[in-house]
């Protein structure tokens, strides 16, 4: 059974086996999660994603999908890029923000990943309600088969601790 854990903190001052990084379907960098991720990994972390880029993933990374490069720099030894979704008031995008855990979780049991530190995907810029991601994103974990051991949600901000702990409870 995965043991689910909450941090408030800076996930790029994690240390796990694997962290997660909430990426754009370029998988070059962006802004937040992602760009805080890509400057403290430093320049190992892109030159990986630029060959991911060149080889199977031309068009990027799809959404709900994942892939793991090296760490570089940060305090550990992958990092799992998945693509959120974009939050829609019109289109019921869940199973997609759903996947995003699932398949973060497919490709750390891959690697042989046994501690897994995730962000609150898609709930940044995307758009996606706080509640709503914590929700999926707890809820998933807990019904996804996986080796991993120990999964940590590491939240920016007071707001989305106390989202991720009403779903613990």
């Amino acid at each position: 059974m995965t043991t689910i854990t909450l941090v408030q903190g800076d996930i790029t001052r994690q240390r796990a086996d694997a962290i997660v990084n909430a990426a754009n379907s370029s998988l070059l960098g962006g802004s937040g999660v992602d760009g805080a991720i890509h400057r403290r990994g430093g320049p190992a972390i892109l030159e990986d994603c630029r060959r991911l880029r060149a080889s199977q993933y031309g068009k990027g990374l799809p959404t709900g999908q994942a892939v793991a490069t090296t760490a570089g720099g940060l305090d550990a030894r992958w990092v799992i890029h998945t693509v959120g979704p974009v939050y829609s008031a019109s289109e019921d995008r869940s199973g997609l923000l759903a996947s995003c855990y699932r398949e973060s979780l497919r490709v750390a049991d891959g690697l042989g990943a046994r501690t897994v530190a995730f962000p609150a995907v898609s709930a940044g810029i995307y758009g996606w309600p706080m509640d709503d991601a914590a929700r999926i994103a707890i809820e998933t974990v807990r019904e996804t088969e996986t080796s991993v051991e120990d999964v940590t949600f590491v939240l920016f901000d007071d707001r989305a601790y106390k989202a991720f702990a009403a779903q613990v409870q």
